[in-house]
This record gives structure tokens, C-alpha cells and sequence, in this order.
């Protein structure tokens, strides 16, 4: 593939592995070419007033995650965490966090085991960077810094999963 018509920049992303490099065995089976934050949004809208809200009580947080993988070509593949923190006190707007964290990878699995490499895996590789990311960002914005717990990606795809064959049904 030549350098005009590659989706990754070569000066930023680690390379795809070339197609006569071996066969799919041989071949990693998971590469990881690049990880950014594809959006980033931070309000908070009430500040100053908010900190005296917040001195009787702490912020109730909401916060809603949302996976996507996308085919970009051949066996290269787009996968997004897109997170979304909600932070009221008192009725009040806190703070709202919104982010689309991303990375490309070369997939190198049979198609049966696809979808899980995509929506578990890959996003496993990738939440210890939003997190610090979203850490980072309240706390900069004045606030204690928002610390995700762990997430459970393969509970996530399993709900995925029923709620397609849900809607098929």
C-alpha cells in the first residue's frame, strides 16, 4: 500500500504490518497503530458559584460509555470509547465531560473472534489512557479528579450481544 492512499500517517502510527510479511499465523495478532482523542469537551458553567455548593455535599456523577469499532480497510479497524460524566450538586450543572478517545489497530483473528478482539480488547488497551485523561481534565477544571473504576468491556459486549439478538427476535 503506498503512503498516499494509508489511512495512518507514517510519521505518527506504528506501520501495518506488510501483507507478504508471512502468513496470518505468523502474523501479531493484535497491533496497536496509534491512539488519540478524536473530541474533548469540559464546561463548567456555574463555577465560581458551584464550590460553595459543593462544600455541604459531593457531586452525584453520572457517567454513560459507549463502544464503536469501525472497518477502515482490510483488517485495519477504528475502535472510539466515547465517555460522557455528568457532575450535579444541589440540581446544579457541576461539570459535564465529554470524550472520544480512539485508536487504530491491525486485527489479525479469525472473523468468529472479531467482534470480541474490537469491542473487548481493544478497549482495554485503551481506557488506562482516557482515564487519566478524564482524571486530568476535572481535576484541572477545579474539581476532585474524576477516577473511573474499571470497566468490564466483556460484560458490556455480552449486553451487546443480547440486545441484538433481542432485536432480532
Amino acid at each position: 500500500m503506498s503512503d498516499e492512499t494509508s489511512p495512518i500517517p507514517s510519521e505518527r502510527f506504528t506501520p501495518e504490518p506488510q501483507e507478504n510479511a508471512g502468513t496470518q499465523s505468523q502474523q501479531q495478532p493484535l497491533v496497536i497503530n496509534g491512539q488519540y482523542v478524536k473530541d474533548l469537551s469540559f464546561e463548567a458553567p456555574n463555577t465560581p458559584q458551584i464550590f460553595s455548593a459543593l462544600q455541604s455535599a459531593p457531586p452525584q456523577i453520572q457517567v454513560d460509555i459507549d463502544v464503536q469499532a469501525e472497518n477502515k480497510q482490510n483488517n485495519l479497524f477504528e475502535v472510539v470509547l466515547k465517555i460522557r460524566a455528568e457532575a450535579r450538586a444541589k440540581e446544579q450543572l457541576v461539570y459535564l465531560l465529554e470524550i472520544e478517545y480512539g485508536g487504530v489497530f491491525t486485527a489479525n483473528v479469525p472473523p468468529e473472534h472479531l467482534g470480541a478482539v474490537l469491542l473487548i480488547e481493544c478497549p482495554m488497551i485503551l481506557f488506562p489512557f482516557l482515564r487519566r485523561i478524564i482524571a486530568d481534565m476535572t481535576s484541572d477544571g477545579g474539581f476532585a479528579p474524576l477516577m473511573l473504576s474499571p470497566i468490564d468491556f466483556a460484560d458490556l459486549y455480552r449486553q451487546r450481544i443480547q440486545r441484538a439478538q433481542a432485536e432480532q427476535q
